[in-house]
């Protein structure tokens, strides 16, 4: 019985070893890039972000503190964990700032913020002229939704555009009415970028 016993369990382990090793299933490909802007890039990009060492250390120089304390809390939970977002403080250097620009004039007309790529510091500006009170967009919920799409660029998301799917990151700022956080297609594109 045991000489059999031992046989039996020989043979299982011959099989164990004779099986091919699985592949690692691939990393999901980043999403790709609405294209309606100058410079914008082809597809999701972590070197075009502001995140540095897995992290995005922030100031405030803005009046519109719900709406970027709300952009961070929706980007970094949930499962979005992979980049930690900050205040910045005296230990570290600064890799974004939110302020408040009131501008008009050309492509700003209509433009409720903007993420704005430097060598230091990147910006997220917030159009005082939309979002201010009793503007056009001056509301808590048009706030958050700026911000959270600015943040989205800042994390590395390109424009993508509502006629695919939904999601907080369409250039058309009347399109992303009453979205106040990434929707799910907005968190697999963050895990596809991110892990």
């Amino acid at each position: 019985m045991r000489i059999a016993t031992a046989l039996a369990a020989a043979a299982s382990l011959a099989v164990f070893y004779a099986t091919p090793p699985q592949p690692a299933a691939a990393a999901a490909a980043p999403a790709k890039c609405h294209r309606g802007e100058t410079g914008e890039p082809s597809a999701d990009s972590r070197g075009r972000s502001s995140v540095d060492a897995g992290e995005i250390r922030w100031e405030d120089e803005s009046k519109y503190d719900d709406a970027l304390k709300h952009a961070h809390k929706v980007w970094t939970s949930g499962g979005l964990d992979r980049v930690k977002v900050r205040p910045d403080d005296a230990s570290s250097i600064a890799d974004l700032q939110w302020r408040d620009v009131d501008r008009r004039d050309g492509a700003w007309a209509k433009r409720g913020g903007q993420w704005a790529p430097h060598t230091g510091a990147d910006n997220i500006y917030l159009g005082d002229h939309l979002l201010g009170d009793r503007k056009a967009y001056g509301t808590k919920q048009w706030r958050r939704s700026v911000a959270v799409h600015e943040l989205g660029h800042a994390l590395g998301h390109c424009h993508k555009t509502i006629n695919w799917y939904l999601t907080v990151l369409d250039p058309d700022i009347d399109n992303i009415d009453g979205i106040t956080e990434p929707t799910g297609t907005d968190r697999k594109n963050y895990h596809a970028l991110w892990g």
